[in-house]
C-alpha cells in the first residue's frame, strides 16, 4: 500500500470494501481495540469497539456506517459499499490499563467516469462559420478527470475564432461524483468534410492515471460549390442523328446545387432545369457548344457535341427499267460528318468497282444495293437500293444438224429477249404447234428451244418468239432425214446455199446420164466432155448463174442429139 504524507494509506474503488488492518502489535494486558475517524474540525467520531477478554463487538450508532462496519479478531476494519465520504483519517486504538497505542490510516476512494460521449452533435457544419460542435460528457468520476478533443487522432489546441473549448465540472452533493462537460465551438473547413471528431477523459484510478475514449463522429461540412462541371451521358461515346442527349452538370459545393442554367446552341437566354438536361431525337443542327451555370449565372463550364450524320444519295434508285444497249448513268453520292467508306453489293454478292453502263446487257439486270458506313460510330449506316430491269424485243437464230445415228435431226431456236419471250414451232404442211419442244434454262436472257425431227421431205420449220415488246418469227429449210446436215447456219443466206447445193446435185446426175448416153460414138463423147467441162467452170464461177447453165447445157445437149 502507499504511503500518503507519512501516513499510510488505502486506495479503494467506489462500491468495493475498503479494508483497513490495525498495524499495531498486539500488547500484553490489552483490554479492548477501538477505531474512531477524525472529524474535519479534529473531534473524533468513534465507530467500532471490540473487547479482548468477552470476545464481543459492538459498533456505534453512526449513520454513515450503519451495517458496513466488521472488525475481526486482529482488529481489521472492513467497511462496505466504499463510498466518497469514505475518504478519512481512520485510526486504531488499543488501550491496556497503562496506555493507549493508536496508529491513523488514510483511505483514497476512486470512481471511474462513464465512458465518454459526444451530445447535442450539431446536424451539420458550415464553412468559415464558428459554431457549436457538441459536447463530451463524462459522468460519476472522483476525483475530477479532465477532457480533451481530438480531430483525426490529433489534439484539438484552442484557437481564438477556430477552437473554442469550455470544460465544466459538476460534483453531486449527494454522492460527491464529478461530471465533466466540455464544449466545442470549431470553424470548419471544406477539409473537414471526412473527419472524425473524438474526446478523451482523464480519470486517476488506484493503480495511476487512465483515459476512456468516446466514439468518434463525422460531421456534414457544408461548404458552397466552387466550380460547375458539365458532362455528356452517353452509352457509345459517340452520338447520331436520331440519338437522345443526356447533359449532367454538377456543383463541387455541400450539399450540390439542385438546379442550373443550360445554354443551348441557338438558345439566347439559358434554361432553368435541374441537374440534368435531356434532348430526344437529335439533328445535326445540334453539333455545337454547351453550356451549364449555377442559377446566378456564376461559375460556367462547357463541352462540345458533334451530332453525327450520314446522307446517301443513289440516282436514280428505286425500280429502273431500260432497253438492251441503252446506257444507264449510275451515282452514289455521300454527305457525312466523317469520312465514310461506300460499297456495292448486285443480288448478295459483293462488287470490286461501282456499276456503270454504257451498252446495258441482260447480264446486267439486277438488285443493286449503295451502302455506306461511318465506322467510327456505332449503328450509323445508310443503303439504298436500284432494281434495274433490262428490256429487249425477241431476238432469234436458228441452227440445224443431223444427229449421229442419222435417224433423226435437232433443230434449236436460239432466243435472247425481256420479258422472258414465249416460244412456238410451226411446220410446214400442216402448220401445226409443236409441243414436245425441251427448252434450256433462262439465263441473263437467253434461252434455246429445242425438237427433234425425222422429215421424209424437205421441210420448213418456223419458230415463233413473243414478249410484251415484240412478236419475232424466224424460218428454217430442213432437207429430208436421207441428206446429211452438219452446218449451222448463222442466218438465212445459208438456207440459200443449202438449195443451190440441192440444184448442183441434180444437174451432176444429170450430165452422168448424158455421158453414159454419148458412149455409143467416141467423136460425140469427146466432144460431150469438152463441152460439159466448160459447163463446170461456169458453175463453180458463179452460183448465182445455176439457172442459165441448166439452159445451155439442155441446148448443148439437143444440138449434139
Amino acid at each position: 500500500f502507499p504511503l500518503a504524507l507519512g501516513l499510510y494509506t488505502v486506495n479503494a474503488v467506489y462500491g468495493d470494501t475498503i479494508t483497513m488492518p490495525c498495524r499495531l502489535e498486539v500488547p500484553d494486558g490489552l483490554m479492548f481495540g477501538k477505531w474512531k475517524y477524525e472529524m474535519p474540525n479534529g473531534s473524533p467520531v468513534f465507530i467500532a469497539f471490540r473487547s479482548s477478554t468477552k470476545k464481543n463487538v459492538q459498533y456505534d450508532d453512526v449513520p454513515d456506517y450503519k451495517d458496513r462496519l466488521s472488525l475481526s479478531e486482529n482488529y481489521t476494519l472492513s467497511i462496505k459499499n466504499a463510498r466518497i465520504s469514505d475518504e478519512k483519517r481512520f485510526v486504531c486504538m488499543l488501550v491496556t490499563e497503562d496506555d493507549v497505542s493508536e496508529e491513523p490510516t488514510i483511505v483514497k476512494v476512486f470512481k471511474r467516469p462513464s465512458p465518454p460521449e459526444i451530445l447535442h452533435q450539431a446536424d451539420f457544419l458550415e464553412t468559415e462559420k464558428l459554431q457549436m460542435l457538441g459536447e463530451c460528457v463524462a459522468r460519476d468520476s472522483y476525483p475530477e478527470g479532465n477532457v480533451t478533443w481530438y480531430k483525426n487522432g490529433r489534439v484539438l489546441q484552442p484557437m481564438e475564432e477556430v477552437v473554442v473549448i469550455n470544460l465544466q465540472k459538476i460534483v453531486d452533493k449527494s454522492t460527491g461524483l464529478f461530471t465533466m462537460t466540455s464544449s466545442l465551438q470549431y470553424m470548419p473547413t471544406k477539409e473537414d468534410a471526412n473527419a472524425k471528431f473524438s474526446c478523451i477523459v482523464t480519470y486517476y484510478g488506484p493503480s495511476g492515471q487512465k483515459t476512456i475514449e468516446s466514439e468518434p463522429v463525422v460531421f456534414d461540412v457544408h461548404y458552397p460549390t466552387e466550380k460547375v462541371t458539365i458532362q455528356v451521358l452517353s452509352h457509345s461515346g459517340t452520338i447520331k442523328e436520331g440519338d437522345n442527349i443526356t447533359l449532367k452538370c454538377s456543383g463541387n459545393g455541400n450539399p450540390p446545387p439542385q438546379e442550373f442554367l443550360f445554354y443551348i446552341p441557338g438558345e439566347a437566354e439559358g434554361i432553368r432545369s435541374s441537374d440534368t438536361y435531356i434532348m430526344t431525337d437529335v439533328r445535326r443542327n445540334a453539333t455545337g457548344e454547351y453550356k451549364c451555370s449555377l442559377t446566378d449565372k456564376s461559375m460556367m463550364d462547357s463541352t462540345t457535341i458533334t451530332v453525327h450524320y450520314l446522307d446517301l444519295q443513289l440516282t436514280p434508285s428505286g425500280e429502273v427499267t431500260k432497253q438492251i444497249g441503252e446506257a444507264l448513268p449510275v451515282s452514289c453520292t455521300i454527305s457525312s460528318s466523317r469520312n465514310a467508306t461506300v460499297f456495292w453489293i448486285k443480288d448478295n454478292t459483293r462488287m470490286q468497282t461501282s456499276p456503270s453502263f454504257s451498252s446495258l446487257q441482260y447480264q446486267d439486270a439486277g438488285n443493286y444495293i449503295c451502302e455506306t458506313t461511318l465506322q467510327e460510330v456505332e449503328g450509323l449506316k445508310k443503303r439504298k437500293t436500284l432494281k434495274l430491269i433490262v428490256e429487249g424485243k425477241p431476238q432469234i437464230r436458228m441452227t440445224k444438224k443431223t444427229n449421229t445415228n442419222k435417224m433423226s435431226k435437232t433443230i434449236v431456236c436460239h432466243v435472247e429477249g425481256f420479258p422472258k419471250p414465249a416460244v412456238q414451232w410451226t411446220i410446214t404442211g400442216s402448220g401445226s404447234i409443236i409441243n414436245k419442244a425441251k427448252e434450256t434454262k433462262y439465263v441473263n436472257g437467253k434461252f434455246s428451244s429445242k425438237i427433234v425431227i425425222a422429215p421424209e421431205e424437205n421441210v420448213t420449220l418456223t419458230c415463233i418468239a413473243e414478249n410484251q415488246l415484240e412478236r419475232t418469227v424466224t424460218s428454217l429449210n430442213v432437207s429430208a432425214i436421207s441428206i446429211p446436215e452438219y452446218d449451222e447456219p448463222e442466218d438465212r443466206n445459208d438456207d440459200n446455199s443449202e438449195k443451190i447445193n440441192d440444184q448442183a446435185k441434180l444437174i451432176v446426175g444429170i450430165v452422168v446420164g448424158l455421158l453414159l448416153a454419148a458412149l455409143v460414138a467416141g467423136v460425140v463423147y469427146w466432144l460431150y466432155v469438152k463441152k460439159s467441162k466448160t459447163a463446170s467452170k461456169h458453175v463453180d464461177k458463179d452460183l448465182g448463174n445455176i439457172e442459165e447453165n441448166k439452159k445451155l447445157e439442155e441446148n448443148n445437149h439437143k444440138s449434139e442429139t
